[in-house]
């Protein structure tokens, strides 16, 4: 993990909800379109089980991305995701929407986020995270960088981030009739 340590797991105390974006984060990055135009995309199980795991210990958790996607809408209800937010191109007001829906402040929220659009959020949030391929300038404001790339397990490296922190114990935990 790169950037300040000490500061991250001192943030991830604190945490009470995690926000990702998608492309980048909960994926490689990669968009794949059949002839008929319709988009694919690749989700990580092991970050699937991890977001799993946050739900049932009782963290919100939530997708805000600018892309609207039925293939995200399907994970995000696999996934038991709590809140989620497509077609948001500007996604600060989605956060602050989330954040007065529970009472929360910028201390609370965790938000993992790959590209400049990502800046406006993890500038503000108490656990600023990128996977390690996110672009320079998001990497230069993180405190937390998984050491592994977007659609790879950045998103389960950092639920085991929090978890540890905050001394709640990693358990086996199966998503009744879902898909990790």
């Amino acid at each position: 993990m790169a950037g300040n340590k000490e500061n991250a797991l001192e943030a991830a105390k604190k945490i009470k909800l995690l926000a990702f974006d998608v492309d980048g984060v909960m994926t490689d990055g990669s968009v794949t379109y059949d002839e008929n135009g319709v988009e694919y995309k690749t989700f990580n199980v092991k970050d699937g089980h991890g977001l799993v795991r946050m739900n049932h210990s009782g963290f919100i958790t939530a997708i805000i991305t600018a892309r609207n996607n039925g293939t995200v809408r399907h994970r995000a209800e696999n996934l038991n995701i709590t809140e989620i937010y497509q077609g948001q191109k500007y996604k600060l007001p989605a956060l602050e929407e989330i954040m007065k829906k529970y009472n929360l402040t910028f201390e609370n929220v965790s938000y993992m986020g790959d590209d400049l659009p990502d800046v406006c959020i993890l500038e503000k949030v108490g656990l600023a995270c990128c996977p390690n391929d996110a672009v320079k300038e998001v990497k230069d404001i993180c405190n937390f960088q998984s050491s592994v790339n977007g659609g790879r397990g950045a998103v389960r490296e950092l639920c085991d981030f929090i978890l540890d922190a905050q001394g709640i114990e990693k358990e086996y935990i199966v998503a009744e009739g879902k898909n990790r």
